[in-house]
């Protein structure tokens, strides 16, 4: 896929990007193409792919589910931007933090969102079950989201002290979730789970590699 081509895919699906915000993301395939070689930060088959695999799959989230103005948002298991960057090119608006790990993976991202002149966003080192955001005051997210981290029930417990009330996980998972869906359910039974196919128009690999969005609601 080439920049023309994915910005087609973005707009054909209902994801509206002005030529700036289309720069940007040349700019980032660019410092992901040269970094990658020095930084494991996405598999290395994927390089030719980065515009539908990485680019268009964590846009698909604003496909079909709308953050609000101004959002909190946070992103575990992060790696090389995905899909905190991408969301936050196509939603400026957005307040983003991004968590991983691995100090390089870290370091890599943050000169990403550098480069990027991107404002409200950060990038923190810490293992998502140790996460510690302020001391006195936690902060707390509208939004949490995650690609391909862990299971549901991981993801749920790890973050839910970070999510407000109104709060929603969105998380992007593939193949069969039912068992962790029931696994969640089991522990806590006041969330809800909306399991979404992914159905870009023109790009049925989605869809055909059991690709999904999984919104979680948490009652309080």
């Amino acid at each position: 896929m080439e920049l023309i081509e994915f910005w087609t895919a973005c707009s054909t699906n209902g994801i509206v990007l002005t030529h700036e915000q289309v720069q940007l993301f040349e700019r980032f395939h660019k410092d992901l193409v040269y970094w990658n070689e020095k930084v494991n930060l996405i598999s290395r088959k994927d390089i030719q792919n980065i515009f539908e695999r990485h680019f268009l799959h964590s846009l698909s989230i604003l496909k079909y589910y709308t953050p609000k103005e101004k959002a909190v948002v946070l992103d575990i298991g992060t790696g090389g931007g995905f899909p905190g960057i991408p969301l936050k090119i196509a939603r400026q608006d957005l307040h983003c933090t991004l968590v991983d790990s691995i100090a390089k993976k870290v370091q890599t991202t943050s000169m990403f969102a550098k480069h990027l002149e991107l404002r409200n966003i950060s990038v923190i080192r810490s293992r998502v079950e140790e996460l510690s955001l302020g001391a006195s005051k936690k902060i707390q997210f509208d939004m949490i989201t995650a690609r391909a981290v862990a299971p549901l029930l991981s993801l749920v417990s790890w973050t839910l002290p970070y999510l407000k009330k109104d709060g929603k996980f969105v998380f992007l998972k593939g193949g069969n979730l039912e068992e962790e869906i029931l696994e969640l359910k089991r522990k806590y039974p006041q969330t809800s789970t909306e399991v979404i196919p992914i159905e870009m128009r023109g790009y049925p690999m989605f869809y055909d590699e059991e690709k999904k969005i999984v919104i979680v609601d948490f009652v309080r």
